[in-house]
Formats: C-alpha cells, structure tokens, sequence
C-alpha cells in the first residue's frame, strides 16, 4: 500500500496523480488544519474528480487551528519548527501512520528546485521509515509544470496562488516575512489582528531582525518584499528544519547527475 500526501498544493497535487498512475494500492490523505483558504474544498473536489476516487481528509482532535495550537502551547516557533506543523500535522501524520501499521511508501510533493531537492534529501536522511518517495524530482518537474499540468486538466489553482501567494499554506503562516505579513494584513486583516494579538499574549513573534523580536502590532507596513520572498510549503514537515543544512547531494541532483539513484539507501 502507498500513502500519497495531498497538501491543497499544486505539487501535491500532481505528485498524487503520478502515484495512481504508478502504484495499484494507493491511498490519498489531507491533513485538514483548519487554518486554510476556504477555496480548498472546492480544490479538493476538484482533484477528486480528476483522480477518479476520494481523498480521506484527517485532523487534529486535540487542537482547532493554527490560532489554537499557538495559544494553548504559548509558542510559535523555534530551531526544530512551528509549533502548529507539529501539533496540526506531524501527530496527525504520526497517528495514521501508528494506525496503518505498515506501507511500501509515502508519495510527497517536492519538486524539482534545489531548495525542495534539499528538503527531499533531508527528509529521507530524518525520516527513513516512511519510505518516501518524490516522483516530481525523479521526472525533473517543477512548481509551474505542476501547475501547467493541472491547467491541462481543466482544475483552477487554489485561490491563494491566484491572490499572489507562492504557496497555498494556512491563511497567516507563521514562517512568513515581513512583506508576507504586510500582505496578510491587508488580504486578511482579521488574520492578523487575531495573530497579533496572540503574539501579545504569548510573548512570541514570527518575525524578527537584526535588533531582535518584531511583533505583528509594531509592523511598519512598509517593510518587506512580497516577491521576493519566496515562503516555503509548509508540507507535512517543517522548512525551519532544514533550512540552514544544505546537503551535497543538492548540486549533483539539481545538475541531474546520479537522479536516479538519489533516494537509494546511503
């Protein structure tokens, strides 16, 4: 049985749909946050329809959203990750997997671009047991190939792609910039009020710089650079993981040196 990882992403995706093409026994999870654009469901229907069968949609039951996890644990991030991937995702997963018991693999949505190779690469090393698997990378597609095949198959992107967001994680991510924030605050302003506050009541920040902490309330709406700063999917894991830990398998890959051996056991 493989488990493929549908994230309300475009990579996600079409990662799914090359594991149905691939593999007889495919089983198709959405970890649902509560935090994301309420276009999801629509998406999700849509992606149903062009895979021909369900996708099991799975959650927390000890937390609502992201706005909850970060008010009950009184953190938002750290060296290891966010705290809402961890509560909101990674348990989520951990439970399945623990229920399941076994699998020949669990399809991701990478994609081929040396960030996401690098994450791939990392993932493998931290994570063996779940046998992951990255068809995107194998076969070299990227993010917009991803989303020019779902254009082809008649399935709009998900709204947040289209507001100018380079990924479709929950509304007010806390691995944001600046200029993500600012664009929040003016998208969801309801979003970022409520996260500011929480910022407040924990003594937490998702920003900061050189001079230390930057809480959402003291923003200048005028710092940062939307387009330029490209945020990570949140996936099922972290980005903060891994972010500083570029392994050297990266360049070869990303050169397609030795692709199809990358993910055989070091």
């Amino acid at each position: 049985m493989i488990i493929a990882w549908f994230s309300c992403g475009v990579t996600s995706a079409v990662a799914c749909k090359i594991a149905l093409n691939l593999y007889n026994d495919v089983q198709l999870y959405y970890i649902e946050t509560g935090s994301g654009h309420p276009d999801n469901v629509r998406f999700i229907s849509d992606c149903e329809r062009w895979y021909g069968r369900p996708i099991h949609t799975i959650r927390s039951d000890k937390y609502l959203n992201v706005e909850d996890v970060l008010a009950k644990k009184r953190f938002i991030n750290g060296p290891t990750g966010a705290a809402c991937t961890f509560e909101l995702k990674k348990q989520v997963r951990y439970k399945l997997e623990k229920e399941l018991g076994n699998w020949d693999g669990q399809v991701w949505g990478f994609d081929f671009d040396p960030k996401e190779i690098n994450r791939a690469v990392r993932f493998k090393q931290q994570y063996p047991d779940t046998k992951p698997l990255f068809p995107l990378i194998e076969r070299q597609i990227t993010k917009q190939d991803a989303m020019g095949m779902l254009w082809k198959a008649g399935i709009e992107i998900p709204a947040m792609y289209k507001m100018g967001y380079n990924n479709n994680n929950c509304i007010g991510c806390v691995k944001g910039g600046m200029g993500y924030w600012n664009k929040i605050r003016k998208d969801f302003p309801n979003v970022f009020d409520r996260m500011a506050k929480i910022e407040r009541e924990v003594g937490a920040t998702c920003l900061k710089d050189q001079s230390g902490k930057i809480f959402l309330d003291e923003l200048s709406p005028n710092r940062g650079e939307m387009p330029e700063e490209m945020i990570p999917d949140c996936s099922l894991i972290c980005q903060i993981e891994f972010q500083e830990l570029l392994d050297r398998q990266v360049e070869r890959v990303s050169k397609v040196v030795f692709i199809s051996n990358l993910f055989e056991a070091n």
